[in-house]
């Protein structure tokens, strides 16, 4: 008895901590594509954030892959009832390799995001240009489709 009053209690206590407001708070969830693993976004406004990404990338040798990026958020560019919005900013990204040089980079991410009413969640889509600096200068392109569940 007393575990069931202690998983009603915590989930009462989780429920009472999710937003539905994603446009503040912390989420997390996964990214699938380039690279492929966890996402997070802390919004400090209700229009810019900062989103993170540790994953794997699928790159010939690679190991872990991090990002980081300041993101803008347009809102009202989509004449929808739906919450879309457009956003966009700089970051950068670390690949580490696990045979060679392990590279650093800086990106600009461009993205859409969904924002269901009354849901604690978003769905997005992103697309980022990114410049190796270190070791070498190269080119490449990063993009990925995923969703982040929101806590208060």
């Amino acid at each position: 008895m007393k575990k069931f009053l202690f998983a009603a209690i915590l989930t009462a206590v989780l429920i009472n901590n999710i937003t539905t407001a994603q446009s503040s708070g912390f989420g997390i969830g996964i990214i699938a594509g380039k690279p492929t693993g966890l996402s997070a976004k802390y919004w400090t406004t209700s229009s810019t954030a900062f989103d993170f990404g540790l994953g794997y990338s699928f790159e010939k040798n690679s190991r872990m892959y991090l990002h980081a990026d300041y993101l803008f958020h347009s809102k009202n560019i989509f004449n929808s009832t739906e919450n879309f919005s457009l956003y966009y900013g700089p970051g950068a990204r670390l690949r580490l390799v696990e045979y060679g040089s392990s590279r650093l980079g800086i990106r600009f991410d461009v993205g859409l995001i969904w924002i269901p009413r009354n849901a604690p969640v978003d769905v997005f889509f992103e697309i980022a240009p990114l410049m190796d600096i270190i070791p070498e200068t190269t080119f490449s392109l990063n993009g990925g489709i995923g969703v982040r569940f929101y806590f208060k």
